[in-house]
């Protein structure tokens, strides 16, 4: 009778220390997981790129565009310090950047932008409608403004987080901007168990 207690206190006490060492998400989830929603655009990589090609692993989906002064090449820094990080696992993640500016945006351009971050990551544009779309199914806003001085160009100011796709195509998780790469990092590897 003693063992048995001692075997039942022992459960007790070690089942919250397992729920209590279960490593949480740092990013925001989505709750429950969803099917993310398929896309076909031109990669910058000058073929068709499907979403659903990427099953298999980890999606990192930005949303942005060339012209951007700080969001988006800060976003991509972070991602190719994530890729980094990552070790051999980066093998295991895709990093998709989808233009908010189909105008500037071709797929030349976007093909010398990625490379200025890493050789691994995708542009995506297409057809301003399409890219509409896009834009819809994921919840992403933008808003067109024209600067005061008419010589900097137009910007678009854009929703700015990051979502995780895992290796099922599931949409799981959406990182703020300015989340560090550790963290980042830290919800990949979750998403890699």
């Amino acid at each position: 009778m003693v063992r048995g207690l001692l075997l039942t206190a022992a459960l007790v006490i070690s089942i919250p220390l397992l729920v209590a060492g279960q490593a949480a998400f740092k990013s925001g989830t989505f709750e429950p997981p969803r099917l993310a929603p398929n896309f076909e655009l031109q990669g910058s990589q000058g073929t068709a790129f499907k979403l659903s090609q990427t099953r298999g692993k980890v999606v990192a989906l930005a949303f942005g565009f060339t012209h951007c002064a700080r969001i988006c090449p800060t976003t991509l820094s972070t991602l190719a310090r994530v890729s980094e990080k990552l070790g051999a696992d980066a093998a295991q993640l895709q990093v998709l950047f989808v233009t908010v500016d189909p105008e500037r945006d071709s797929v030349a351009r976007l093909r010398e932008y990625m490379a200025n971050f890493n050789a691994s990551f995708v542009g995506l544009t297409g057809p301003n409608a399409q890219l509409q779309a896009i834009r819809q199914a994921y919840g992403i806003t933008i808003d067109k403004q024209a600067p005061e001085d008419a010589r900097l160009g137009y910007q678009v100011h854009h929703s700015s987080s990051i979502l995780l796709i895992d290796r099922e195509g599931k949409l799981r998780l959406f990182v703020p901007f300015g989340r560090s790469a550790d963290d980042i990092v830290h919800d990949i590897k979750l998403l890699l168990r």
